[in-house]
């Protein structure tokens, strides 16, 4: 450091070399070079050697590598949890069955709320036109609840319909098929030996001892049932109150989701937006919309399908005057939710009824089934479903293959939707790196050009 002398000879406080060499320039003096034992610190822009007596060096912080480090450490504890989960796979499983447990009832009314959502909007909008054409004018509250009751009143009103007339038919129709089980055992003794008097020289043994067998162990196993029959009686009525109470939830849990939904809605993307770059808002609503749609038109659309399948196996079979009729058309119905194998899975168990009651009437059925199933396929589907899901039927296939194995039926008929989700995301993403690293698809095309393939 320099001082200087002012005109009335006082001394001004010392200068920094930096605007010393500033000053000198300005003067038009010569600059002497900077000196290398005096480097300039990056943060203050200072020389690290013009430190005030007493004053410390600050700790430079590294935003950078800070993040590095929160990164590093969630990774590890990610990569912890995980392997100790698969490590308890036993613990794992009970503990995530309590949990889906409890939250059954949320689980159940957002997955209801989502498919009543269409026909509440639906309703929303006719209310609205004639609430137009009346010149009159209702609260957005009012306006949402008298749909959403409306909803629920059909909804509720198809519920206690089926309950009232069709379930009790369908007990009927197994009554029936239970009590005709004795005088078709006995039908099959006679035909098999009718068989052993035709044919005397077949070994008909190896048919008749297992049936012989058979029916000492299902009257031993009726007789056990009765015995239990009490507190088989108080579990069953126990896990009917729980149902009772879980749908009840269920049932509340979608009218406020529904009630509720424009706020939920906002406050999801209010996440989005606080966390999410700007420039990832565009490609994230897009992909939202696209996932929703695959989804609901899948969904939405396979109902509806089923639905009008298992009411035209109910009119096939009354004008074929098939006994039966409504047990089998509601598993039809049912079965015909699950792509492919939905159905094969339906017609079997409507044949094996059928062909202990009159083999003819089985075959009668198969060939009405398989007619209706190509129906269903060539016309009905392509016209509700079109191309919902965009799958090839070898996904279609592995999704129902691995989500019926993991989550029974429920998985074999979410598993489409769930694993055309994963499908369209993945291709998003490898569109993405193909653009990223300036890849066309020509060169794609080209790659594949020379292979044995057919066009």
């Amino acid at each position: 450091m320099r001082t200087k002398s002012n005109s009335h000879g006082q001394k001004t406080p010392p200068v920094s070399p930096a605007k010393a060499r500033t000053e000198a320039q300005a003067g038009g003096e010569a600059v002497p070079p900077r000196e290398a034992s005096a480097p300039v610190s990056r943060a203050a822009g200072r020389q690290i050697g013009d430190t005030q007596p007493g004053e410390s060096q600050r700790f430079i912080k590294n935003s950078r590598y800070f993040t590095i480090c929160v990164y590093g450490i969630i990774m590890i504890l990610a990569a912890a949890v995980i392997f100790k989960a698969i490590i308890d796979i036993d613990k794992t499983k009970a503990w995530l069955g309590q949990i889906a447990g409890v939250l059954s009832p949320f689980i159940f009314g957002a997955l209801l709320a989502y498919m009543l959502n269409p026909m509440v909007h639906m309703f929303y909008r006719w209310i609205g036109l004639l609430l137009k054409k009346l010149n009159l004018k209702l609260k957005h509250s009012i306006h949402t609840v008298i749909a959403i009751l409306i909803t629920y009143v059909i909804v509720l009103g198809f519920l206690i319909l089926v309950l009232v007339y069709v379930l009790p038919e369908i007990m009927n129709n197994i009554v029936d098929f239970v009590n005709f089980i004795p005088s078709a055992y006995n039908s099959l003794l006679d035909m098999i030996s009718e068989l052993q008097t035709r044919f005397p020289e077949l070994d008909i043994e190896a048919l008749t001892k297992p049936l012989t067998d058979l029916m000492p162990d299902l009257i031993s196993t009726l007789r056990n049932f009765a015995t239990n029959m009490v507190p088989a009686i108080y579990s069953v009525s126990m896990w009917i109150a729980n149902w009772i109470v879980n749908l009840l939830l269920t049932i509340i849990v979608s009218i406020y989701m529904l009630y509720d939904k424009k706020r939920l809605m906002k406050a999801s993307w209010r996440i989005i937006y606080a966390f999410l770059p700007n420039k990832h808002i565009p490609a994230s609503h897009e992909i939202l919309t696209e996932c929703n749609r695959l989804f609901s038109s899948f969904v939405v659309g396979k109902f509806i399908d089923s639905a009008i399948i298992g009411l035209l196996c109910f009119i096939l079979m009354t004008i074929l005057q098939l006994p039966y009729t409504l047990l089998i058309s509601v598993i039809v119905g049912v079965t015909n939710m699950i792509p492919y194998f939905g159905p094969f899975i339906g017609a079997i168990p409507g044949a094996l009824i059928l062909l202990f009651v009159k083999p003819v009437k089985a075959l009668i059925f198969v060939i009405m089934i398989l007619c209706l199933q190509q129906f269903d396929g060539l016309i009905l589907g392509p016209k509700i479903l079109g191309d919902s899901t965009g799958m090839k039927p070898l996904w279609i296939i592995f999704a129902i293959t691995v989500g019926g194995s993991i989550f029974g039926v429920v998985g074999m008929f979410l598993g489409v939707p769930v694993v055309a989700i994963i499908s369209y995301l993945l291709d998003r993403y490898l569109q993405y790196r193909l653009d990223k690293k300036k890849i066309p698809e020509r060169m794609v095309d080209d790659a594949i050009k020379n292979m044995e393939l057919d066009d």
